[in-house]
Parts: C-alpha cells; structure tokens; sequence
C-alpha cells in the first residue's frame, strides 16, 4: 500500500537494520537519560554497548505499570524538563496515574502515527471526522485530531457526552467518519436511529478503540449507521496514546507500526516468546521516543501476530484485535476466566443484543456464582427467552467447564456510555 505516511522499509533485511539502530539509540539515551533505566540496567548487568543486535533485547529487564506509578510524577522522563511540551496520563482509576512526558518531537512522531491509521482506513482530505472521545490529559482526543490534522481532513473536535449536540452535528455537519469508543458509537447510532435521522446522516466510516468490541457490536453500529467499515484502533498512553495501529479495509488482523516500536509476544507467565500463532502478552520497545522511552514494557494487553501478507498489499506486519489483558482473568470455582471468553460465547448465538455484563457474587453457602446479563435483540420479545437461556448456559457449561447463571433483559436496559463500558462486575469482596 503506496502512502504519504506509509513505512520507508521495503525488506525485512531493511526493517531488522531500522529497528537495531533505534533500539541501539533508544537504550543509550534511556541509560543516560534516565535514573530509573540506569539503574535498572545496572542491576542487569547491561551496558548500552553490549546491544548489538535484536537478539540482545532479550537481556533487557521488564517495565511495568507498577514502576510507572512509582515513578510518579514524571517517570521514565529521559530529557531535561526545558525539553518537554506535553504531559498525558491514562485513565486508569486505581492508584496514581500514569503519566507520560512528550517532546516536540514525539508530538510530531505521533500525528505521523495516527495519520498512517486515516490512510490505512481509506480517508481523503475530503473527508469530516467527528471525534466523540475525551480531551484533556487523556491522549484519545488530541491524538485524534492531531493526526486528522496531519493527514489533511477536517477535523470535529466534539468531544464525549453531549448526545444532542453530536447529533446535531451529525445531521448538520454530515461527517463522514465518527472515531470513538465502541461505547458511544453505539449510542450514538441508536439515539440517531430513534431521533428519525438515521437516513439523513453520511457516516461511512467508524473508528473505534480504547475498549473491546464484539462482532455482533460492530454489525449492529455499522447497520444503524449504514457504513462501509468499522475499524479498530489500538493504542495505549504509554506508547504515545491511540494510534499505534490500524486494520485496513480488508478487516483480516491490525497493521501495527515496527518501525515506530518493537513488539515482542510473551507469555504472561514465562516472559518467554509464544509459538507462532499462540496468544500472548504484548511487550514493547520504542525506537523513537525521546521524552519518556519504553524498554521491554508489559502491557498486559494479549493478542496474537498474524502471519503472511495482507491482501491490502501492505508490508505493516499484524496482530489480531486485543483479546483482552492478562490482569482481567478472574477466578470462579478454580477456573480461569477472561470476559473475552464469555463474548465469544454470546457471539455464537441468536436472539440477543451486543451488550452483556458479567457478575460475580458470593452467597452465605460461602460458593462462588457467576451471572451473564444479557440484552434481547431490537424488537424480540419475552417468547424466546427461555431457550436462550438454556443454550447460551449449556454452551457456557461445555465452554468453560464451570455454571453460571444467564439474565436476558430489554434491548437497551444495559447502560451506554460515552466513556469504556464495565463488563465485569466481581461483588465478592
């Protein structure tokens, strides 16, 4: 795929020489740059000079999430403070934040990013894109318009919340892509849809991240919205904020950027390389990134890479959409259980909605129980309920090898939201 933002690289051998000089410049700078990686590499036994090949990233430790709040307020920084321009933090709600310095260059690299996602989607500098996410510390909203900014479009900085106002917009201003979460993409297609304005709207494309979709949720956006494609965007502040990849419009995994950062695949238990193909944390190392670098950094993201060529032509390498993180398992009757694992069992059956919740409850018996609330499909009645639930909890049953309870309730009666829905809600104290 021939592209204004689309990677130099034309050869492996190419890309392997582009990432060994960043990942070689990235560990000098960090070293001497920063306290916290200089001691952290000490204690390893590591020197910037012994990196000599990729190989050699193996030797390096592991940053987690858990240093990052440590080092608050400004950790991982590796310039001097008359250098940075930005600060971003993630929307975590537990703890201390964390928080991400930026260089002007890192702003720059970003735009570049995020730019390479609205070519990857098939944008044009005619297209309006109506960003429906947060602004402030939060990177969804700026990234989003820095990149559209970048790549040409015009941008509509509304912002999350304020359904009217979005709606408005909508109709008056007949962008022609919506980037949010799936969330509000979701509400906003059914609020449309019962304002009577579903027909009067241009919205062929819908960008959504910063949380997990099901199929069903990405079938029923697009047919309430009457769009071409529905594209996921990855992202995480700690790797400059959304943007760090994009499925194309053949949908087959997302094109992530190697010549921005390296992504290693590991078990969450081993840190050791998964078998090709097998599922595993996502771990990264930036190869640009001046302001706050990341060496070896656990995401607890978990995904799988997808091998051989994209039918889009692209040489971006891929990995499945984000099965969901290592930290979401939780433990019901001494089974290990990922929401994910829940949606793709509702995926395989008719009759329901896109939206679920998942409870978790210890009764006075001192056992543990598990309840699938579950939305009826638009327009079904109460009729069929029974033998929904019935299918849905013998597959669960068979799937999981542990019971739960299945609720189906109302189209609609799960709550929208602008913002990450909750899934999981775990009330045994």
């Amino acid at each position: 795929m021939a592209g204004t933002f689309q990677p130099q690289y034309r050869t492996p051998k190419e890309l392997e020489a582009l990432q060994l000089e960043g990942l070689t410049w990235t560990i000098q700078h960090a070293y001497h740059g920063s306290d916290f990686y200089r001691r952290r590499f000490d204690a390893a036994g590591v020197k910037p000079e012994n990196i000599r090949s990729l190989d050699d990233l193996r030797r390096l430790p592991f940053v987690t999430a858990q240093d990052l709040q440590e080092g608050y307020p400004f950790p991982l920084r590796a310039v001097p403070f008359d250098r940075i321009v930005r600060i971003h933090a993630s929307s975590g709600t537990t703890g201390k934040r964390k928080v991400m310095a930026y260089t002007n260059k890192d702003i720059d690299d970003w735009a570049n990013m995020f730019a390479r996602c609205y070519e990857l989607a098939g944008l044009n500098a005619l297209d309006r894109v109506q960003i429906c996410v947060g602004y402030g510390v939060w990177t969804a909203g700026v990234g989003f318009q820095n990149g559209c900014e970048r790549f040409g479009a015009m941008a509509l900085p509304v912002g999350p919340g304020n359904t009217e106002m979005h709606l408005q917009f909508l109709e008056d201003f007949q962008p022609t892509v919506i980037c949010s979460t799936a969330s509000m993409a979701l509400l906003l297609a059914e609020e449309a849809e019962k304002a009577g304005i579903s027909g009067k709207l241009n919205v062929r494309k819908v960008i959504m991240g910063a949380e997990r979709s099901s199929d069903a949720m990405r079938a029923k956006i697009r047919a309430l919205f009457h769009a071409e494609h529905v594209f996921d965007i990855p992202g995480l502040t700690e790797v400059y904020g959304p943007g760090t990849g994009l499925d194309c419009v053949h949908h087959t995994g997302i094109h992530y950027f190697p010549d921005y950062y390296i992504l290693e695949i590991l078990d969450p238990k081993t840190l050791e390389p998964v078998k090709e193909g097998e599922v595993g944390e996502m771990v990264y190392t930036t190869l640009k990134k001046e302001g706050a670098p990341l060496v070896r950094y656990r995401s607890r993201d978990l995904t799988r890479l997808i091998p051989g060529p994209c039918a889009c032509g692209s040489i971006l390498p891929r990995h499945e959409s984000i099965s969901g993180r290592s930290d979401d398992m939780f433990i019901i009757r001494g089974v290990n259980i990922y929401p994910s694992h829940i949606e793709e069992i509702l995926a395989r059956h008719h009759g329901i909605g896109s939206e679920y919740q998942i409870v978790l409850e210890r009764h006075d018996d001192g056992k543990d129980y598990m309840t699938v609330k579950v939305e009826r499909a638009p327009d079904s009645g109460m009729d069929g309920d029974a033998t929904i639930t019935k299918s849905i909890a013998t597959d669960m049953r068979k799937s999981l090898l542990v019971s739960g309870a299945i609720e189906i309730v109302g189209y609609g009666e799960l709550p929208r939201t602008g913002r990450k829905s909750q899934r999981l809600f775990d009330k045994r104290g």
